[in-house]
């Protein structure tokens, strides 16, 4: 009961935005480029691409976290 009034008093509040509704469209423009625009570019999969087992790459991040040189 509580849960049905708390969702309709946020539809309710949605419905009569008027630049509201522009200002989440920013905010989710924004936080699509953070997360998946950014990371294709800054924060590419490198182990994919030099192991190609789940093994390798443990083994190669474990050997250079344990390294101490």
């Amino acid at each position: 009961m509580i849960i049905r009034k708390v969702f309709d008093f946020y539809v309710e509040g949605f419905k009569r935005m008027t630049w509201g509704k522009t200002v989440w469209v920013i905010i989710l423009v924004k936080l699509f480029i953070m997360f998946f625009i950014l990371k294709l570019f800054f924060f590419p999969n490198i182990l994919k691409k030099k192991f190609t087992t789940d093994e390798e790459r443990s083994n190669h991040v474990l050997e250079n976290i344990t390294n101490t040189k």
